[in-house]
Parts: C-alpha cells; sequence; structure tokens
C-alpha cells in the first residue's frame, strides 16, 4: 500500500473510530450515579471519561478534545440539560483537563508505564481544576438553579468541615473528582491494550 493510501486510511479510521467513541461516550454519560458518602446528590459520576481516555491515548490529546466535545453533544441531543449547560460545561473543561495531560504525556513514549503516569498525573490535575472551576465559576453560574447556602449546606450535612464555597469544593468536590480520576484510570489500565489492536484495525 502506497503512503498516500495508508495516510488516508489512517485518517478514515480515525475519523469513524472517534465518532464511535464520542457516541459511546455519550451514552455512558446517560448512566450515571451519586456518591453520598463524599458529596450532594446532585454530583453524579458517570463512566464517559473511559472511551475518551482510550481515543486521546490511542490519537493524540487533540482527538480526545473532539470525542469530549462529541460526548457532550450526544448527550444534550439524547436527554438536554436540567442545569441551562453549566453541568455540561464543567463536565467538559474536567474532561479535558483529565484527558490532555495523560495523552500529552502517553505520547511521548507509548509504554503502559508511561499511561499509568499519565492518568495518575491527570487525575490530579483535573481535581485541582474541578476545585477552582466549581468555586468560581461553576457554582456561582449553577446558583441561578440552587441558592449557593443550600449546596453548602447540603455539603456541610455530609463533611462538618465544610464553611463555604470554597471549602465545599475542598472536602466535597476534590475526592470527587480523585475517585472518579482513579476509577476511570483503572478501568482503562485494564481494557487500554486489547481495544487498542481493534482500534489499529479499525473497530
Amino acid at each position: 500500500m502506497s503512503t498516500a493510501k495508508k495516510s488516508n486510511s489512517y485518517r478514515l479510521r480515525m475519523l469513524t473510530t472517534t465518532a464511535m467513541l464520542g457516541a459511546m461516550a455519550g451514552l455512558l454519560m446517560l448512566i450515571e450515579f451519586p456518591l453520598g458518602f463524599i458529596a450532594p446528590s446532585f454530583y453524579k459520576i458517570d463512566l464517559s471519561e473511559v472511551p475518551v481516555m482510550i481515543g486521546a491515548f490511542a490519537f493524540g490529546p487533540i482527538q480526545g478534545i473532539v470525542i469530549e466535545l462529541i460526548k457532550i453533544l450526544i448527550k444534550l441531543i439524547l436527554k438536554g440539560t436540567s442545569t441551562g449547560f453549566v453541568g455540561e460545561l464543567a463536565n467538559f473543561i474536567v474532561g479535558v483537563a483529565m484527558v490532555v495531560p495523560a495523552s500529552v504525556i502517553y505520547k511521548r513514549k507509548k509504554t503502559k508505564k508511561h499511561a499509568i503516569i499519565g492518568m495518575m498525573i491527570s487525575t490530579v490535575v483535573m481535581a485541582v481544576v474541578g476545585v477552582f472551576l466549581n468555586a468560581y465559576v461553576m457554582i456561582p453560574m449553577y446558583a441561578a438553579f440552587m441558592p449557593i447556602e443550600q449546596i453548602v449546606e447540603a455539603g456541610k450535612a455530609i463533611i462538618p468541615w465544610v464553611k463555604d464555597t470554597f471549602t465545599f469544593c475542598l472536602f466535597c468536590v476534590l475526592p470527587f473528582n480523585l475517585l472518579k480520576g482513579i476509577i476511570v484510570s483503572v478501568i482503562v489500565a485494564i481494557i487500554y491494550k486489547p481495544l487498542s489492536r481493534l482500534i489499529r484495525k479499525g473497530l
């Protein structure tokens, strides 16, 4: 096969796989559940970052961002928004904060060790970004749907150390995102290798 044909074949495989992974992520985003022992029930975890991370590892950080965007669009088409797009925007930014560092590190050296290191670092990055994003952008925006005092009180009912918006994000949002990142990372570490063979052949 000529270089041009190989290049076209790769692009086609990348585009079709990106679309499929985005659709899978969008569907997984609909299956969510609360972690009531860490954060109030309006914070729900899903596994939609798993296909996003797989795509980012396979094709790079830019495709990871594209899959993340497709995921959000699929979710909005299928379910719409109950938060005035605040939840979807937060999910997109936090998802990108997790996927990009991991895929950049993995792209430099494609070994399981670097994948794990990348996901560990990206989990911390995502969690830290989530704290400041929620404290200074998302929760003030979400106040149009629920008073900030009510949000803080919901967190205080679970974690007594919660006193204000920032401590809510520190003691509820931070561990919530850390746990989410760990769960996603473990799943990706287990399934990526066999899936990568299918991706190379074309899903």
